[in-house]
């Protein structure tokens, strides 16, 4: 990965950790997981087979640091790890076998489920490591993962372009990856 790439890499990661630590806790001191955005189009526009799986591991480690739910560290970094090693591959398939608008809507979509494959994983976890009560997992999942799946989702559709066109236009802001 270019030098340039991973200082915005870090900064996407940056911006989402910010936004995962003042976003406040809902339920229970579990909160909406904004860092998910960030971490989806850093994978998306930056990311190559080499790196994809250190840039999950480093925002599952920020995520972790700035979680409000007791034992939710592991959990964190577990969930954006394999988070991570799902949507990478899923949207590299994708932005190399689909057109312009084509690409565009499986970024969201795959922001939606990658979101919603989170919330599974770091539930799961919870219950498997911190010692979460199992019955607990639907009510969380609905409360919580789907909406979070939905606003991740609109989030993507509106900053996915943004970045594309940025990239587009400035020379030192190439991804590899644009909408073209």
């Amino acid at each position: 990965m270019k030098l340039q790439n991973l200082i915005i890499v870090a900064l996407f990661l940056a911006i989402g950790t910010v936004l995962h630590t003042v976003v406040p806790g809902l339920l229970f001191g579990m909160k909406a997981d904004l860092l998910l955005v960030m971490l989806f189009l850093a994978l998306y526009f930056f990311a190559d087979r080499k790196s994809f799986l250190v840039i999950g591991l480093v925002a599952g480690i920020l995520a972790g640091l700035t979680t409000n739910m007791p034992g939710g560290f592991f959990p964190s970094v577990i969930d954006k790890f394999v988070t991570s090693a799902v949507v990478f591959p899923l949207f590299s398939v994708a932005g190399h076998y689909f057109s312009r608008p084509a690409k565009y809507i499986a970024g969201i979509v795959l922001a939606g489920l990658g979101t919603a494959l989170s919330g599974t994983v770091f539930l799961s976890m919870m219950i498997l490591l911190a010692g979460l009560n199992p019955a607990t997992f639907t009510s969380l999942f609905v409360v919580l993962v789907l909406p979070t799946a939905a606003v991740n989702a609109v989030l993507t559709a509106v900053l996915f372009p943004l970045i594309s066109r940025i990239a587009g236009r400035s020379a030192a802001f190439r991804t590899g990856r644009t909408l073209n």
